[in-house]
């Protein structure tokens, strides 16, 4: 981010695991870059994880986080499944009184509608509600921080326009009308307002797409826009807003960074006397590390410290994530070769998207159960995500058959394998094979009984999950937890064709009652053999299991 001499509001990043114990790595990581380079006082930093994580990071560690995140929602029941219910909230906001930083808070239009909580009112409405629900915090931070005014609380929203996918956006004009109604309401309500312009690879707008909706959104000028180094987000999997971007929406329409943020640009060197791009380090970020290197004391030569830094950039890179580096004919345009990587991962995303299982790969897995969604096909369980968040009626009754044939013997765990947006995820060599081998086995060692079918789930969403768990395990004991381990295809476009697992591990009553969701659930994701390692993710998921069961 500094190499481009982009980003002056937070430095933020999204943990691979919700665990307590990597929230905390993350936050002192992001601590320690901001704090040695003396800019405590001018970006704070934060984990994007939910806010109880946050609240348990700092009583672990006092000082480790300075600015709260949370995912909010325009009703009561949304706001439920996000568990940031007003109380909670509020009660959150009242403590934000060390420091000058508050709350951050991400948004979007048509969350509540996939949520279930559509209420029957339009998105935009529901959008509206949110930023109403961030200024009454945004108030609160500020009365509890002795400010006169709630624009001096340094809080502010995100809306994550077209991160949910084609049931909401299907065109690059959908997208930017969006977006320009959020600058409008966010403006009424009277928050701080930025977009994350982005679109998730199953909607049917390009990289070229976005420089388009980019130059017909900046007029309306929002507070700001994300930054990632490269448009791909290689964890998340969705086209948003890169590093050079900023430079380009600058130079265009004359934005800037804060001053205290350019300033330190230029002490770094990124940016020249005269307020121009240093030819020399602009888009080095090896220069930046060896700029944090000398911040620290490290005696270590430069020739020495970029020595480690080419490493570091080899390793990573060898991991299937893109750094952006250098720049193309002006400072604005990609490196051509990193340029042509995201056109691949882009392609790449387009493939993996309508993969389906193959009869080998299903025969891999051992005592496959093969059930169905009430997705028909692959475009209609794209375009119409409800259907694959339900079971058949064939899929119920073979589930209603293998829960008779346990009688009273019902296993701790059940594991489903949905194919989800990347079926390659799953099939690809050296990647669910290790996984179920080990968390099997781990499971076992750990005292769990395991189902010993394996559930392959075609056109599986994540609430499929859930619905699977409600017909097994609805009939069992009330008191005691019955796990569903659901492994999942990730969204595609980071090339690693990752796959994730979530956890759900209530009492049998909940089951019974139909109220799992994802609010009670947690998640290991980012799953590859090129990315976090099938084996340590099985045995971090074992670790969540029993946590959650109390075992």
């Amino acid at each position: 981010m500094p190499g481009f001499a982009t980003g002056d509001l937070v430095v933020g990043c999204n943990p691979v695991s919700d665990s307590v114990e990597n929230i905390l790595a993350v936050q002192e990581a992001l601590r320690d870059t901001v704090v040695t380079f003396g800019l405590e006082e001018i970006i704070p930093w934060c984990v994007l994880s939910h806010i109880d994580k946050q609240y348990a990071c700092e009583k672990a560690s006092a000082g480790s986080t300075n600015f709260w995140f949370q995912s909010l929602a325009g009703v009561d029941g949304a706001n439920a499944v996000f568990d940031s219910g007003i109380k909670k909230m509020m009660d959150y906001a009242k403590m934000r009184t060390d420091g000058k930083f508050g709350l951050y808070h991400e948004t979007g239009q048509g969350a509540d509608y996939t949520n279930g909580q559509g209420k029957g009112f339009d998105m935009v409405l529901h959008e509206s509600r949110k930023y109403g629900y961030s200024k009454v915090l945004r108030q609160k931070v500020a009365e509890v921080q002795g400010k006169k005014d709630i624009s001096e609380a340094w809080c502010h929203t995100n809306d994550v326009a077209g991160f949910i996918g084609p049931e909401i956006f299907k065109t690059r004009e959908q997208l930017v009308r969006c977006c320009l109604e959020d600058i409008v309401m966010g403006k009424l309500q009277g928050v701080c307002l930025g977009l994350d312009i982005c679109s998730t690879l199953h909607m049917t707008v390009s990289l070229d797409d976005l420089d388009w909706c980019l130059d017909n959104i900046m007029p309306g000028n929002p507070a700001y826009l994300m930054a990632l180094p490269t448009k791909s987000d290689p964890m998340l999997s969705y086209l948003t807003t890169g590093y050079q971007d900023h430079v380009r929406c600058r130079n265009k329409f004359g934005y800037k960074v804060n001053d205290a943020m350019w300033d330190f640009f230029k002490r770094i060197k990124i940016v020249d006397a005269n307020d121009k791009y240093n030819k020399k380090h602009f888009g080095d970020p090896i220069w930046v590390y060896y700029q944090y290197c000398l911040a620290k004391g490290d005696k270590r030569s430069q020739k020495e410290i970029y020595a480690a830094g080419e490493a570091a950039i080899k390793r990573i890179e060898g991991r299937g994530v893109p750094i952006a580096r250098g720049y193309g004919e002006n400072p604005w345009d990609m490196d051509p070769e990193l340029d042509a990587k995201i056109h691949d991962l882009y392609d790449d995303a387009k493939v993996s998207l309508w993969a389906e299982w193959t009869p080998e790969a299903i025969k891999e897995i051992p005592n496959a159960m093969v059930i169905t969604t009430q997705s028909h096909d692959r475009e209609e369980f794209i375009d119409n995500p409800s259907t694959g968040e339900a079971l058949s009626k064939s899929a119920v009754a073979s589930l209603e058959k293998l829960r008779d044939s346990w009688g009273a013997k019902v296993p701790d765990v059940q594991i489903a394998i949905s194919d989800g947006l990347n079926t390659k995820a799953l099939m690809d060599e050296g990647h669910l094979a290790p996984y179920l081998k080990t968390v099997t086995k781990e499971l076992k060692a750990a005292g769990f009984t395991v189902s010993k079918k394996n559930l392959v789930v075609k056109n599986g969403r994540v609430r499929a999950g859930y619905a699977i768990g409600d017909v097994l395990f609805g009939k069992a004991d009330a008191k005691k937890p019955k796990a569903i381990l659901h492994v999942i295809g990730e969204r595609p476009g980071s090339g690693h064709h990752m796959f994730s697992c979530y956890i759900s591990a209530p009492k049998a009553k909940v089951w019974a009652e139909k109220k799992v969701d994802h609010d009670i659930t947690r998640v290991v994701c980012g799953i590859a053999n090129t990315t976090y390692d099938p084996t340590a993710a099985a045995k971090e998921t074992v670790k969540i299991v029993k946590d959650m069961t109390k075992m």
